[in-house]
């Protein structure tokens, strides 16, 4: 069974409506078999589909096509996630680096906030 590349990335919750991931195809950040691809394009079974969330470079094997959106325990069922963990540590090493940023001009950090920081580390 096959389903258009669009519908198949909202139903496997990639993206929260389809005309994001349609969007999200248009601008180039998704990929089938390492080549760029349409929204109407068909996905089949056992083709990769690469898809750049954000810093994160998605890879998924296509298992199956769902009818329409699955639950999120179910999204297994129709891919398998090829992507790297470190393309996950990316996302954690910048959540990381945005709460240890501190505003240009605003001095050393007190004794306080210098425990906070160390909390976070524990």
């Amino acid at each position: 069974m096959t389903a258009r590349l669009d519908k198949w990335l909202w139903a496997v919750r990639l993206f929260k409506t389809r005309g994001l991931a349609a969007d999200a195809i248009r601008a180039g950040s998704v990929e089938i078999n390492a080549r760029p691809a349409k929204p109407a394009r068909e996905v089949q079974a056992g083709e990769t589909v690469t898809v750049q969330q954000g810093l994160v470079l998605r890879t998924l094997r296509v298992v199956g096509t769902p009818v329409s959106r699955v639950g999120a325990k179910l999204v297994p069922d129709y891919c398998t996630d090829l992507t790297p963990e470190s393309e996950y540590e990316k996302v954690r090493l910048q959540r990381m680096q945005h709460v240890l940023a501190r505003a240009k001009g605003s001095g050393r950090p007190t004794k306080r906030e210098r425990r906070e920081v160390d909390r976070l580390f524990e």
